[in-house]
């Protein structure tokens, strides 16, 4: 297995810069595993493939305004990025000036000062502010998009998905983006059961993997968890003979963190008797073809980057070449791809 067989060529017309209006318009290709079946729908028709007793989990992480503007105490212009936090104080960072090295102090306007005090690996920088940064992200922050996408986003909301809780994420875990207040209650009119769970993502997850062999590649860490009351709906399920279906990968990556963590889980196995309990943590999964899947029985994704983490992590859930073929089509048919893009669902 090589990175270069999960890689594709995108023509830039197919990069989406804008949301769909309304969120649930957007296109919805749903593939069926087993048969090699493809439909072409709209979002909202996703209505007419999820059952009753299924359960729909969905990530309730909040993107953080993390794109902040500072200067030097020369005047020299400095932008932060703000990628997780260590403690009230301090911030893994990436940092765009010159000269930040170890002792150098900034100062965010309208803000706190902050002190350069470990450097990391490349622009990245440990931080330390004079005070707790997040009462001022209202007034000093910005949402901070994909390098991919070039066009101002008008209403920064349309970059958090609308049942999103706790505040944490670099990027939005996109695949949710799709989903209405009424979807969603449409949906559990229908006697679909909906849980959350949390996975604060990183900006790491659109970085390619650039080693020829990407199981050499070390995988971004992240925060999750899964609290018991989820992990009660996914038993429930599991004994009910219904599907749990993740929104996004951020999703499936903690249902299965969570499975992998807890060494009674045998989720999986055809009598689903097993049971899986609540997970708490940092997880650096990363999940390649040939994983055997514990907990998801389908996955609702947007097309991903290639070469990255996520189209592999899609790949071992569907297969590699129908993947790509499907990625192929969906190109053709004029799907729009990567954040503010298309929906596929994988059942």
């Amino acid at each position: 297995m090589k990175t270069s067989s999960f890689d594709y060529d995108l023509p830039q017309s197919s990069i989406a810069q804008t949301p769909a209006e309304p969120r649930d318009s957007s296109r919805l290709l749903v593939l069926h595993r087993d048969a090699g079946i493809i439909e072409h729908k709209i979002f909202h028709d996703i209505l007419d493939y999820l059952k009753p007793n299924d359960l729909l989990v969905l990530n309730r992480t909040r993107v953080i305004p993390a794109r902040i503007f500072a200067k030097k105490e020369t005047g020299g212009q400095v932008e932060l990025l703000l990628l997780r936090r260590r403690d009230e104080l301090t911030w893994e960072a990436l940092v765009g000036g010159k000269g930040l090295r170890v002792g150098k102090l900034v100062y965010v306007k309208n803000g706190p000062q902050a002190e350069i005090i470990e450097i990391l690996e490349g622009s990245e920088r440990l931080i330390k502010f004079s005070e707790p940064i997040e009462p001022y992200f209202s007034k000093v922050g910005h949402v901070p998009l994909p390098p991919y996408i070039h066009k101002k986003l008008m209403d920064p909301e349309r970059y958090q998905t609308v049942y999103s809780r706790d505040v944490g994420s670099a990027a939005a875990p996109t695949a949710g983006l799709h989903f209405t207040t009424q979807l969603l209650n449409q949906l559990k009119e229908n006697s679909v059961k909906i849980a959350y769970v949390t996975l604060h993502v990183g900006l790491d997850t659109f970085a390619p993997v650039t080693e020829e062999d990407p199981e050499e590649h070390k995988i971004h860490t992240e925060w999750c968890e899964l609290p018991q009351e989820t992990a009660d709906l996914i038993n429930q399920t599991k004994n009910s003979g219904g599907r749990v279906i993740a929104v996004g990968t951020t999703s499936v990556r903690t249902l299965e963190s969570a499975a992998i963590g807890n060494r009674k889980s045998e989720i999986g196995n055809t009598d689903h008797r097993s049971l899986i309990t609540s997970f708490t943590g940092s997880t650096s999964i990363f999940i390649l073809p040939g994983y055997q899947f514990k907990v998801v029985d389908a996955m609702i994704t947007n097309f991903h980057l290639p070469k990255s983490t996520l189209i592999m992590l899609v790949s071992a859930f569907a297969g590699r070449e129908k993947i790509l073929e499907t990625y192929e089509m969906a190109i053709k048919e004029g799907y729009r791809f990567y954040s503010f893009g298309d929906a596929m669902l994988i059942v």
